[in-house]
């Protein structure tokens, strides 16, 4: 048996569990439930020991005979269902295409659908992953594909029962579209590089990749394409358990930022799966508002920090899996003194070609924050 054919078992044994324990509580005339962590905010615990956010050890119980609680349990269980559905299928959908699934009447004598919007059905997915232990992904829930990748890589990758070598060195101008799942029968061979680069936006992407930037420098260069999705940041973690450095290269404000935080600490929405897709391991290599001491032509490239990325900054300062680290504090508390900040596209000012230089000058001297 593959790993996907194990995890699909897995997954399907998950659910048939959870409706074998619906069934016993109805059988011995019991409310029927189920516990599952709290995912709020004061729930959420940063793992300094690992240095990723995950979730606390606080629970709630979920049951039907509950006025508040029946309507949501019922969606859930209907949820559950049609997911179990899609793995003895084995056929994968989106989260849209789940919720037109349920998007029906309770019947002619209830004038009432299960799920009137879209809203209602995505948080109880998260419930059910973390009340199940499981991830969506194994419930052959794809999330949105998101993020390109280039370099000196080969990937196997069975799909539609065809076992396919995907050689990412010959993606010419548009790359190796990242997945949203890249675990199942997905796996990594050959890698032939000495570390990741994370470049936060595509255009940025593209300029490197046409100077072959991955090939000269024997790296593999990822574009989330702004905010990282699940898969992007899987992937990156699994990059990372090879044993390659991964360093990040984003604008130099409270957006940048973030997106590089989630890809190191994970992020609050999705403590629960943190251990998976964080790579602490990971450094921020730029651009910083330091850069402005060292290249003179950004002084004349800078932007004005507006008022909600001044709040955002100082939000930041807030959290201590950023303010642990003297150089991030210093790096925020001139953006809040300056009110500037910098977008990585200005490398280009000098002569196209510069970014690489940037990077590399970065890389070589250790200049990255962590």
């Amino acid at each position: 048996m593959g790993k996907a054919a194990e995890k699909e078992e897995g997954a399907k044994e998950i659910l048939e569990g959870f409706g074998d324990s619906i069934l016993a509580d109805i059988g011995r005339g019991k409310n029927p439930k189920f516990v599952t962590s709290v995912r709020s905010r004061s729930n959420i615990i940063y793992d300094e020991k690992n240095g990723f956010l995950r979730l606390g050890s606080s629970k709630e119980e979920r049951n039907f005979l509950n006025v508040a609680q029946s309507k949501r349990f019922m969606q859930t269980v209907a949820i559950c269902s049609k997911c179990h559905k899609f793995v003895d299928e084995n056929l994968h959908t989106s989260i849209r295409g789940l919720f037109y699934q349920l998007k029906y009447s309770l019947g002619e004598e209830i004038d009432e659908n299960i799920f009137n919007e879209q809203s209602e059905s995505n948080p109880l997915i998260e419930d059910i992953e973390v009340a199940l232990n499981v991830k969506r992904e194994d419930l052959n829930l794809n999330a949105n594909r998101k993020g390109v990748l280039s370099g000196d890589v080969r990937i196997l990758d069975t799909f539609g029962g065809e076992r396919l070598e995907i050689d990412a060195s010959k993606m010419g101008r548009s790359g190796w579209s990242i997945p949203s799942n890249v675990d199942s029968e997905m796996e990594f061979t050959d890698i032939k590089a000495k570390y990741v680069l994370v470049v936060e936006k595509d255009a940025l992407w593209q300029r490197l990749n046409e100077d072959r930037f991955w090939k000269k420098d024997n790296a593999i260069l990822i574009s989330p394409q702004g905010q990282a999705s699940r898969g992007t940041r899987r992937l990156i973690r699994k990059l990372a358990d090879t044993g390659l450095p991964v360093y990040v290269f984003n604008d130099a404000d409270a957006w940048g930022w973030y997106i590089y935080w989630t890809i190191k600490t994970g992020s609050m929405n999705l403590a629960y799966i943190g251990r998976e897709i964080a790579t602490p391991e990971a450094k921020f290599i730029g651009v910083t508002m330091s850069d402005l001491e060292q290249y003179e032509f950004l002084n004349k490239m800078t932007m004005r920090a507006t008022e909600v990325d001044l709040k955002r900054t100082q939000e930041m300062l807030s959290y201590p899996w950023i303010n642990k680290h003297k150089e991030w504090v210093a790096e925020l508390k001139k953006v809040l003194k300056d009110k500037k900040k910098l977008e990585q596209d200005t490398l280009q000012g000098p002569r196209l070609t510069f970014v690489g230089d940037y990077i590399r000058e970065k890389i070589s001297s250790g200049n990255v924050l962590p």
